[in-house]
């Protein structure tokens, strides 16, 4: 009984908080898709603020466009990522990573021979990073983005290291995202050093 209590406090400590959220923003992948990528994107609604509740409404697909005037264009945009992360690391997932997110848009990215393969959505998971092309992104948010990656990676086994890409690489000259704010050497360290992966993300 003590080693259980034990067990489950560990769990609930690594667990970082994370929540989900189920967006309607998705749909089925096609049949015989590999899921083998990670595409790393960054958000701030309105731009250039990083509190969630208007991203959340975003993707769930709620949002009120008439509240600021920076919505007016997303009247009718449909889009989701898998997770987003916050400026403080915590997670919330907004679609099962065996559905179909709508975070890449018009995009392609080589398959492992090194083949393009367009649409990306069809077989990558999308990790939104509330952030923007000004402010650096937080220590947290690295710490927590790679731990994420790792979970993803011990589940799919397509994944490396090097198939963890930015939108601005698979949509170049239309995405700028993550940018340059993103330090892809510090992501990579923290990469590393993961070594618990004990997301429990919905499949």
């Amino acid at each position: 009984m003590i080693i259980d209590y034990l067990l489950c406090v560990v769990c609930l400590k690594h667990d970082h908080g994370m929540r989900f959220l189920l967006s309607s923003h998705h749909n089925a992948r096609p049949a015989g898709s590999i899921i083998d990528l990670i595409v790393l994107h960054a958000i701030s609604l309105p731009v250039g603020r990083f509190e969630s509740e208007y991203i959340e409404a975003f993707f769930m697909g709620n949002l009120d466009v008439m509240s600021n005037p920076d919505f007016a264009d997303l009247s009718d945009t449909r889009v989701s990522a898998h997770f987003v992360v916050d400026r403080k690391g915590k997670v919330t997932q907004f679609v099962p990573t065996s559905r179909r997110a709508w975070h890449a848009g018009q995009s392609s990215w080589p398959d492992v021979e090194g083949e393009a393969r367009e649409n990306c959505n069809d077989y990558s998971v999308g990790i939104e990073m509330i952030g923007d092309e000004s402010n650096p992104f937080t220590q947290a948010q690295y710490r927590e983005t790679a731990r994420l990656c790792r979970t993803l990676m011990a589940e799919y086994h397509g994944i490396t290291t090097q198939r963890i890409v930015g939108h601005q690489d698979i949509a170049p000259g239309r995405k700028w995202d993550p940018g340059k704010q993103w330090d892809w050497a510090k992501f990579y360290r923290s990469l590393s050093r993961i070594r618990n992966v004990s997301f429990k993300i919905k499949l």
